[in-house]
């Protein structure tokens, strides 16, 4: 077995840091491509809780959504840009709000959500520096511009249980990547590689443990067919122990949270066109149902 320390051995030569900050922000699901857009007019009016700086002064999340349910055609007008405008608190509490929907299948786009009022860096340098064995600094200004040409969203495979993400460009990751020959899919006429597999399942959410979550756990990605040792054992446990969890925002459209080694990292959206506009009728008269556990609180949905 190899110890996290590993990684760095993977990138030789002067660009080794970018390598390396490249391939812990697949890893990590991070991107900062803006390919999403615009689905759908009009502001959502989605209400929130008062809070303060203080952690005590943050409202429970029961009593929010007791008090300020979301009213299923506000769900609709939400895109990635309304959620940038909100600060990482309300996106907390949007996000508690939310069930875990259906476990997609089928590729979605991905993109990251800055909250408001945040630098627009990203937290990985700060946590990785902080991971036992690793001992690599990296600015969050070079993860995030590694990231814009390689992560392009996720695959579900629902009937496997399993997620791959989506490379369509492997020129820093092609140091690292054995022989072999790796898996592809075309989505909307790009072809894109597979890399990176996780484990999907319904679990507790680290934020929210009132109901469950769709977790996307990178741990034992080394049991998964396909799996590549290199790069694929960085997301792993013996590299930055990846774990997501996302929330149905509508069928098509779900928000996730993205964990290093149980330390929160990010905010970030996956989108399927094809899955919102099929799902569009049954969402809005209720029939969505969640895959997943819905807590013993039963959640509250405004219907106007």
């Amino acid at each position: 077995m190899k110890s996290t320390s590993g990684s760095t051995a993977l990138c030789k030569g002067t660009a080794r840091a970018k390598c390396i900050a490249a391939l812990l922000l697949v890893a990590s699901s991070l991107t900062g491509c803006d390919k999403i857009g615009s689905w759908f007019a009009g502001k959502p009016d989605i209400a929130f809780a008062p809070y303060g700086d203080d952690y005590a002064s943050k409202p429970d999340f029961a009593q929010v959504e007791y008090e300020h349910p979301i009213p299923l055609k506000e769900l609709v007008k939400i895109t990635p840009k309304y959620l940038a405008g909100l600060n990482q608190e309300e996106l907390d509490q949007l996000y508690a709000r939310l069930g875990s929907g259906p476990i997609p299948d089928g590729p979605f786009d991905g993109e990251i959500v800055f909250p408001r009022g945040s630098s627009g860096k990203l937290r990985a340098a700060e946590i990785i520096g902080g991971l036992k064995g690793l001992g690599v600094n990296f600015k969050g200004k070079m993860l995030e511009t590694a990231g814009e040409a390689l992560w392009k969203g996720k695959v579900f495979y629902r009937n496997e249980k399993v997620l791959r993400n989506r490379i369509e460009d492997l020129a820093v990751l092609r140091p690292v990547i054995g022989p072999g020959e790796i898996g592809k899919i075309d989505v909307d006429g790009k072809d894109a590689w597979l890399l990176f597999p996780a484990k999907l399942y319904c679990g507790q959410s680290l934020i929210d443990s009132r109901r469950e979550s769709i977790i996307i756990d990178y741990a034992f990605t080394d049991e998964i067919h396909g799996y590549r040792e290199k790069p694929d054992f960085l997301a792993g446990r013996r590299g930055l122990r990846v774990r997501d969890e996302i929330r149905m925002v509508r069928p098509g459209l779900y928000l996730g949270r993205a964990y290093m080694d149980h330390a929160f990292i990010l905010n970030f959206v996956l989108y399927s066109k094809d899955l919102d506009k099929a799902g569009r009728a049954e969402f809005e008269t209720g029939q969505i149902k969640d895959d997943c556990w819905s807590g013993t609180q039963k959640r509250v949905l405004a219907q106007h």
